[in-house]
């Protein structure tokens, strides 16, 4: 069953087989540890199920039952006489927690809403609270879908099942073998959905609508030519789409995504992520508008939070599940024609993807990088397919990032018939880095085009130059950043302080209506604890991101730090930025530190040095209508928070042309 589900079995044979050949199987396909509360809780579950079932032998019974491309498991699914009854366990809770009812109700919604098998059928949800009490429910006949989630204990499940099955006789049979085949893909909805709100400019978190649009209308436009080329004359293309910070390279790709929304049409697209904060802050604001829009034009047919999540997470996808799941069969194609990547010189080098796949898939074979894996994915298409690979300039912050080199390598390798199209700009350092072959480029499948460059940024609306003073002050030329900043200087304000309180007085009285603000800082600025901004501190993006500004879990409230793997490839109106001693100038040029243990340590590899000084440029070009920089004082009594360290940065900043805030 290609591990869709960790156990699998008719009801009469799951009640023949000892718990512990059951539990045994589940622990097998498992990718973590399985710790000694996990393996209980299996346990549990599979005792009161063999009790439980005893009456409803004919049914068919799955364990961990995957939901691909969404990155779920649900605990258990049953099917019988027609019905999914889709099982969430809770062992040893006596209370019916709205978050765990939610999550029963979450996987119920995931069958429902892309799972091709289980359309038009009655889907049960159960929460399963072991020693909760019980509870009276009611269901509609008449309901085809998800129903209402059902409260059950270790001792009425058997009652409860009964009772739905009297509540809905006649069902149509459901073959579960078939059921387990059938393929998940997304509704168009979905897609529709995304299409109405981009047109509507109403994903304010993702970018700003009073930008001037017209080169992603131009780059989208020629995306779709050449998508639609690419159809007619049966070629396999790659696009390479680069642009300046904050320029809507993510939009380009949520729009060339929403044109082709139709998954039964051959140029039916999807768009891919590996930032994981970024995918969840999308799904949760796009499912947030899509739900208001369509509950003020639906008076009678209201849409919940929660099913617009669901169609969310089907338009935009980790792209970590499309390849664990084009894992499962090496040989079928994806549904999809055109993949977007975002962020594809983010993407992990053969040898962060080998490690990750032996460590965490049980794959010792795994011998590509993820670029080359994922131009196989689309390259089992036996006619034509499309890449379009956002790239981003100066974007890579981690360890194990394969860039533009990932790519070109994986064409020339494998992939030699492929036709490539790219801007110019491509061939920059800013997005080619220093150890890339271009020569690829020159090549006669090669197209240069120029409306592939989105050069315009939409983040900082009221400063198109932010990149360039940002890209001056990152590698120490003080006079060009100098000259840069008085060209946005009146457009676009940026303050320097030494004092954390008066950053935040003033970030409050900059904000109006619905614009957004948070306190943003490097994952190595570890010595910025002893100010109060703990950069370890976890924190949910799309709570930061999304939350109501009374919600203390929100950039609004400036308490919770964000760090650049949290905020990359979105967007605040005003931001605070706390600048630490790990990227510290000397007074000549700068220095690239790390904190390890109780002391800084200086990094010596290129790489690690381009990495931190990405990091920064991340930081400084998040806001879209202006920043300020804190710079802490230091203490002269701690070694690790030298004055020095901080002075010389704060007085190399005043240099760039930055002024010191004089704002009570």
């Amino acid at each position: 069953m290609s591990n869709r589900a960790y156990y699998s079995a008719t009801i009469n044979e799951f009640l023949g087989t000892s718990s512990n050949a059951i539990r045994g199987e589940i622990g097998k396909y498992h990718s973590q540890d399985v710790v000694h509360q996990q393996t209980s809780a299996w346990e549990s579950q599979i005792e009161i199920l063999q009790t439980q079932l005893k009456n409803f032998q004919n049914g068919y019974i799955c364990f961990e039952l995957l939901i691909p491309r969404m990155g779920k498991r649900a605990d258990a699914v049953l099917i019988i006489d027609g019905i999914i009854f889709v099982l969430e366990f809770k062992v040893g809770e006596s209370q019916y927690k709205t978050a765990d009812l939610r999550q029963a109700q979450g996987y119920a919604l995931d069958l429902n809403c892309f799972h091709e098998a289980s359309h038009n059928r009655v889907i049960i949800p159960i929460l399963v609270s072991t020693k909760g009490l019980s509870i009276d429910f009611s269901l509609d006949k008449r309901v085809v879908g998800v129903t209402d989630t059902i409260k059950a204990n270790s001792e009425n499940l058997a009652f409860i099942i009964n009772s739905c099955l009297l509540i809905y006789t006649s069902q149509e049979k459901l073959n579960p073998f078939d059921w387990l085949k059938s393929q998940y893909k997304p509704t168009p909805t979905i897609i529709e959905a995304a299409q109405a709100l981009y047109n509507n400019h109403d994903v304010k978190e993702i970018a700003r609508s009073d930008a001037d649009a017209v080169n992603l209308a131009e780059t989208a436009d020629r995306l779709n030519d050449i998508i639609h080329q690419s159809r007619l004359l049966k070629k396999k293309t790659i696009c390479f789409v680069t642009g300046v910070p904050g320029a809507g390279k993510t939009l380009v790709g949520l729009q060339i995504a929403t044109t082709h929304n139709n998954s039964q049409d051959e140029e039916h697209a999807v768009f891919l992520s590996g930032n994981g904060p970024l995918v969840d802050v999308l799904r949760e604001a796009l499912a947030k508008d899509r739900s208001k829009a369509k509950n003020a034009t639906n008076n009678n047919k209201q849409q919940s939070i929660s099913d617009a999540r669901r169609e969310t997470a089907s338009f935009i996808q980790n792209i970590h599940h499309f390849r664990d799941d084009a894992l499962k069969d090496k040989t079928r194609p994806p549904i999809e024609k055109v993949v977007i990547f975002d962020e594809a010189q983010r993407a992990w080098n053969q040898q962060k993807t080998s490690k990750f796949m032996r460590d965490k898939r049980n794959q010792d074979n795994f011998h590509q990088s993820e670029p080359e894996f994922l131009i196989s994915v689309m390259d089992r298409h036996t006619d034509w397919c499309v890449i379009i690979a956002l790239i981003g300039g100066g974007q890579e912050i981690n360890d194990g990032e394969a860039g533009l080199n990932g790519w070109f390598s994986a064409l020339n390798k494998s992939f030699d018939k492929w036709n490539i199209y790219y801007s110019d700009k491509l061939k920059q350092r800013e997005y080619a880095g220093g150890d890339v072959d271009i020569t690829l480029l020159e090549k006669t499948r090669s197209h240069s085009e120029v409306s592939l460059h989105l050069s315009t940024s939409m983040r900082s609306f009221r400063a198109e130059k932010l990149s360039h003073f940002v890209h001056y002050l990152i590698h120490n030329n003080a006079t060009s950043a100098k000259f840069e900043y008085q060209q946005i200087a009146d457009k676009y304000p940026i303050y320097i302080t030494r004092d954390l309180s008066k950053a935040k007085v003033w970030v409050k009285s900059k904000v109006k209506g619905f614009e957004s603000s948070g306190l943003i800082a490097s994952s190595g600025a570890k010595r910025l604890k002893a100010t109060g901004i703990f950069v370890d501190n976890k924190i949910e993006a799309e709570k930061w991101f999304l939350n109501d500004p009374d919600d203390v879990r929100s950039s609004h409230f400036l308490e919770d730090v964000a760090t650049e793997f949290i905020v990359q490839g979105l967007e605040l109106d005003w931001s605070i930025i706390a600048w630490d001693a790990d990227y510290r100038h000397n007074g000549k040029s700068f220095e690239h530190w790390n904190f390890r243990g109780a002391r800084w340590e200086q990094i010596k590899l290129d790489d690690k040095q381009r990495y931190l000084e990405n990091t920064y440029r991340v930081l400084l070009t998040r806001a879209r209508q202006g920043m300020i920089i804190y710079i802490p004082l230091g203490n002269i009594k701690d070694t690790t928070r030298s004055s020095d360290f901080y002075d010389n940065t704060y007085r190399y900043l005043q240099a760039c042309g930055l002024n010191e805030l004089n704002f009570v």
